[in-house]
């Protein structure tokens, strides 16, 4: 049994296929990247995800889920999903499906699907508390599971590949470097220098963030798990003291055990 998952966000869309019949919950067969496009139809998608799963020798799709935090490609998702996959057990998270994640927050209707799904793979996975970190390109999002495994809120700060691109536009003499280690948090040229602010700055960020999250959970920063997820730049994630675990594909898992809590 094949299962797709969709994960989009406002730059990119992960896709994934997991072989259900293997009895493996490591079963994922392949994934991919792809830009989070607008302006791209329902049809379009479709077309996209075919050949993708064809060339992984992947020739039907018995079940989906998927997480979508942009409404217009949502509705082309749904008219998708009503096209192509109408006989098919089908999972969207949102309002009236199921994640057995207890959502203590202000109102719960606001939380990202995907910021969900994350707090569910790491309950199940992981078990709470603990604290996913999900460092994608327009986005830093901290995401807290409390020790009875509720998710219980977050934070959200700027993106990497976001920032990196505020700092060319909006500076004169500045530029877009590629996103990796300089030789020293000092630089000696404009491009290291950007290099070490965007690098360290950001494992700062998390390190800051994640130490004052655990001193308001109250909890023992050893019993604390600390997720990496996301297309995470590795060299960020390197000088991170506080990541405990690396697990990019957190979030596709997380939409299997959608699936297999709606669907059996």
């Amino acid at each position: 049994m094949i299962l797709l998952c969709l994960d989009v966000s406002n730059s990119h869309t992960t896709i994934g296929a997991f072989d259900l019949s293997t009895g493996d919950d490591e079963a994922l067969i392949d994934h991919w990247q792809v830009a989070s496009d607008e302006r791209r139809t329902a049809d379009e998608w479709q077309v996209l995800i075919t050949g993708l799963t064809i060339r992984a020798g992947i020739d039907e799709i018995d079940a989906v889920s998927m997480c979508c935090t942009v409404p217009t490609i949502l509705v082309e998702l749904r008219a998708m999903q009503d096209r192509y996959y109408a006989d098919l057990p089908v999972a969207i998270v949102g309002p009236g499906v199921k994640t057995g994640v207890p959502i203590h927050t202000d109102n719960p209707r606001e939380v990202g699907a995907d910021r969900i799904v994350n707090a569910l793979a790491a309950a199940e996975l992981y078990g709470g508390p603990a604290i996913v970190v999900d460092l994608n390109g327009t986005a830093t999002i901290f995401d807290v599971v409390d020790e009875s495994n509720r998710y219980i809120g977050g934070a959200i700060a700027p993106g990497v590949e976001l920032s990196l691109e505020a700092l060319a536009r909006r500076g004169a003499q500045l530029r877009s470097v590629e996103l990796s280690l300089p030789r020293d948090v000092v630089g000696k040229n404009t491009v290291e220098a950007i290099q070490s602010g965007l690098v360290y700055g950001f494992a700062g960020l998390v390190d800051g963030m994640v130490n004052r999250i655990i001193d308001s959970l109250g909890s023992d920063p050893d019993h604390v798990t600390v997720i990496a997820t996301g297309s995470f730049p590795q060299a960020v994630v390197d000088n991170c003291a506080t990541i405990t675990t690396r697990d990019p594909h957190l979030t596709l898992t997380g939409l299997r055990l959608v699936h297999e809590k709606n669907h059996g």
